[in-house]
């Protein structure tokens, strides 16, 4: 029976393993949203322990005010040259990489840096504001605003569209459109966030039809086997979450519409009780069994599905061996353990720790260096002398990058 450690054909593409990296937004393109020489040792450490394929953080099709400063973009010029170095590393290894492409809409904030650079306002499909939210590197630590009605979709449709081409030219191997934990996609797919009464909101076809097209946009440079979506639908992060019969029938009709597609993979995030927050006195999340309300409905023919959320090792074999997934999308053991892959099949793997420093996970500690909880963190599994060249390389130029000013 296959395993996380069974080669796994998606789309187009033979991974050596079913052990996929997930997207994990790290705050590291310090001083801005430019990756730099931390981000190719990050990625290239993780290449080297094993990942068969590698989701990047996600990554703004536009310059925002993200409530997680210092997060890469794929808008300009200057970022996909950057982004070719951290592409040439993680291949260098054998792995592959998809560009996870990212806009946060609504969960913006006008005072961060880059809203203001960019001169635009926060948008949202309706002016309801997420409740919750926290800029930490703003005075007071305020919440989220009630965003700007978007007006014309369209534009926001084509700001994907570039960042698929932009991640073409930087050598990706793909891209996987963030349809998911309360972004701009996911704004438009909820009827809590969307009210729209236009072609893009009310009905649950209206709802889904602004992720649809970013696909279909996304598909004008990318074939479809090489493209992925993730989606979470317990909702819960960042305030969006419907009742269980109108979340099954949005997202049953959504993975109906992409199944059309044909795409590489569907990624479907389980419930995470720490990415549900309490609000109004309740758990906002609509709790419910995802593998066995939508696994049925993605074409396992010619679409991966790949779970992410609450899993181990174990778990994870049991979900493939049992047939219920194709692959696994672990985040977290992934941080603390450069060759975290490496370490399952040397029988090293220990699904219920996570390791780490989570305080470094997210931020800088004043006077730190940026390297410190990011690339850091130690092989246990024994390298070639060819990979202990690669990283000592990749940290002598990650340990010149100095903390932005705001860490």
């Amino acid at each position: 029976m296959p395993d996380l450690n069974s080669p796994l054909k998606l789309g187009s593409l033979l991974l050596k393993n079913r052990n996929i990296m997930a997207s994990l937004t790290r705050n590291r393109s310090v001083p801005t949203n430019v990756p730099n020489a931390l981000n190719i040792e990050y990625y290239g450490q993780r290449a080297i322990g094993g990942a068969s394929l590698i989701l990047t953080e996600g990554t703004l099709v536009s310059q925002q005010g993200t409530e997680w400063p210092h997060a890469p973009g794929i808008w300009s010029e200057e970022q996909v040259k950057a982004w070719t170095k951290v592409v040439d590393a993680i291949h260098s290894s054998g792995s592959f990489t998809f560009l996870q492409l990212w806009h946060v809409g609504r969960v913006a904030h006008p005072d961060m840096p880059e809203q203001k650079r960019a001169g635009t306002p926060v948008p949202g499909p309706s002016a309801i504001a997420a409740r919750g939210g926290k800029f930490r590197t703003l005075p007071g630590k305020p919440g989220y605003v009630t965003p700007t009605v978007i007006d014309d979709p369209w534009i926001y449709v084509d700001q994907f569209r570039k960042g698929a081409q932009n991640a073409k030219a930087a050598g990706f191997d793909g891209v996987e459109l963030h349809s998911a934990n309360g972004y701009l996609v996911h704004q438009f797919l909820d009827s809590t966030a969307n009210q729209r009464s236009d072609e893009w909101g009310g009905s649950i076809q209206n709802r889904c039809k602004f992720g649809l097209e970013c696909l279909k946009a996304i598909l004008e440079t990318w074939e479809p086997s090489r493209v992925g979506i993730k989606i979470n639908p317990c909702g819960g992060y960042n305030d969006v979450g419907m009742s269980l019969e109108e979340t099954k029938a949005t997202f049953g009709y959504y993975l109906e519409e992409i199944s059309k597609l044909h795409l590489a993979y569907v990624q479907i995030v389980q419930y995470i009780p720490i990415m549900d927050p309490e609000i109004g006195g309740k758990k906002r999340a609509t709790q419910h069994d995802v593998i066995e309300t939508y696994g049925p409905l993605v074409n396992r023919e010619e679409t991966a599905l790949l779970i992410n959320g609450t899993l181990t090792p174990e778990s994870a074999n049991e979900l493939i061996s049992s047939g219920k997934a194709d692959g696994a999308v672990f985040g977290n053991l992934w941080i603390g353990q450069p060759d975290f892959q490496r370490r399952i099949e040397a029988g090293l793997g220990d699904g219920a720790k996570v390791y780490g420093n989570p305080p470094t996970y997210y931020a800088v500690a004043p006077g730190a260096s940026p390297r410190t909880g990011y690339g850091d963190y130690e092989f246990v599994t024994p390298l070639s002398e060819a990979e202990k060249e690669k990283v000592e390389a990749w940290k002598a130029e990650a340990v010149k990058v100095a903390p932005a000013a705001s860490d």
